[in-house]
């Protein structure tokens, strides 16, 4: 509930000022129950509210109302001015930051992030074909394609939703970040193996679909950078600031629930999940285990525990966003591949191993008898039972309502209510100018390394 609403300054189409404890930007003429937007009632608060203001609103318009009206000059700086010798270097760096967000700001921005994002889909499609890592192409593979087609296909959503724009922009830029930067460790896993082992040629296939993952991360950042502009914009973000904020009361549960969810899932992804069982002939058999993550090549590790070590931050990162809700998209574009991962075991697991992931050739498995069945480790049950708990953690931070603030300014934020005004201002004793009130809101058999970004599987199978 807003009661008491003081607006300073007004443009064309919005305009500025202070309600209880907080200042905001509302439409012209709009009842003044909601802003718009809504910064804390702090210097810093006033200095963000003014930029964003100024960025938005024509600077031939915006004239001041009331007797008394906060100074600019001090905390916050139209563009061109001088900034006073009060926070002359913060109000330099916030005219630095207001002229990028300006260059990043509306329709144009979201479109610049959508086309990135929509070239990086294309060079991954085209990167399903080439042979990828050892002759093989990923899409002769049905175990390493999977995973690919996951990502190109999130990728994609996210990029509709940042043309859509206003809220949608944020939401599918968070989604597509969140699989950036998971992606990320697996294709460098895919490097590493590319380079650490014999016959495991770097090919066409695996360039072009780096290629589109660098490209899509660009976009996915440009998309997180990009401010909406216009009342579209303004009103997506009415609902609440985005911020990071520690959990509370009924949350706390629920978000111990979830990074613990998240560590397991991380700490599952290292050991082995491929089991196979190799008999001969003559009666002899042999189990063995594949896809340890320190097994691989030195490069391929590397690559694995950035997996780890990234979705851990982004559970972390997740379950301190605000609104929750976009901690939960965040989120959800991280577990997309660690899913993807797991349903690319089980694909691989249901098929025929060949002996020549074991250095055997076909004719020496014919003549000893050899057969190879093929199954997955407990190690990999444990990882998909966390990989739930994380999927239901998602969910309930997806759904979960946003908390409704108390009514009027506590006593901690009266006290740091701060105008940059003039000596001798005294807002208290000036009377609104609108004052709206609503309610609010055997033989010794060594089988190859696994994990790759293709798959939570092998490296590519040589043809027998």
């Amino acid at each position: 509930m807003f009661d008491r609403v003081t607006i300073t300054y007004r443009g064309a189409k919005y305009e500025i000022g202070r309600g209880r404890d907080f200042y905001g930007i509302w439409m012209t003429g709009a009842p003044r129950s909601q802003p718009l937007e809504l910064w804390p009632e702090t210097p810093e608060g006033w200095s963000a509210a003014w930029t964003r203001f100024a960025s938005i609103e024509t600077p031939d318009a915006v004239v001041p109302v009331g007797r008394r009206t906060p100074a600019i000059g001090s905390a916050a700086v139209r563009e061109g001015e001088n900034p006073g010798s009060f926070g002359q270097a913060q109000a330099q760096g916030l005219d630095t930051t207001r002229r990028a967000a300006r260059l990043l700001s509306g329709r144009a921005g979201a479109v610049a992030a959508a086309a990135l994002l929509g070239t990086g889909v294309v060079l991954g499609v085209a990167g399903l074909f080439p042979a990828y890592i050892g002759g093989s192409s990923l899409a002769q593979q049905a175990d390493q394609l999977i995973p690919h087609l996951a990502y190109l296909a999130t990728w994609t959503a996210g990029a509709v939703l940042v043309l859509l724009g206003g809220t949608r922009l944020r939401l599918g830029a968070l989604l597509t970040l969140g699989l950036s930067v998971v992606t990320f460790g697996l294709f460098l896993a895919d490097v590493g193996t590319a380079f650490g082992g014999s016959g495991n040629a770097f090919g066409a296939g695996l360039a072009l679909s780096l290629a589109g993952w660098l490209t899509c991360a660009a976009g996915s950042v440009l998309a997180f950078l990009v401010q909406p502009g216009g009342a579209d914009g303004l009103a997506g973000r009415a609902g609440g600031r985005v911020s990071l904020a520690r959990p509370r009361g009924a949350q706390l549960g629920p978000v111990v629930m979830l990074v613990l969810a998240g560590l397991g899932t991380a700490a599952a992804f290292a050991p082995a999940w491929d089991s196979f069982t190799l008999r001969t002939a003559a009666g002899q058999s042999q189990s063995l285990t594949a896809g340890n993550a320190f097994s691989n090549p030195g490069l391929a590790i590397v690559g694995d525990v950035t997996v780890m070590a990234a979705l851990a931050a982004v559970v972390v990162v997740a379950a301190l966003w605000r609104p929750v809700r976009y901690g939960a998209v965040l989120l959800a574009g991280a577990f997309i591949p660690m899913a993807a991962q797991a349903v690319s075991a089980v694909v691989q697991a249901s098929g025929t191993a060949s002996p020549a992931q074991f250095g055997i050739s076909s004719a020496q498995a014919s003549q000893i008898g050899l057969t190879i069945s093929s199954g997955l480790t407990p190690a990999f049950w444990i990882y998909c039972a966390f990989l739930v708990a994380l999927g239901v953690s998602c969910a309930w931070m997806l759904f979960m309502p946003e908390p409704v603030p108390a009514p009027g300014p506590s006593a901690a934020a009266a006290e740091a209510c701060a105008w940059d005004a003039e000596a001798g201002d005294d807002l208290a004793d000036e009377e609104p100018e609108d004052d709206d009130a609503d309610d609010a809101v055997m033989p010794d058999f060594e089988p190859a390394p696994r994990h790759t970004a293709g798959g939570a599987g092998d490296l590519p199978r040589a043809a027998a």
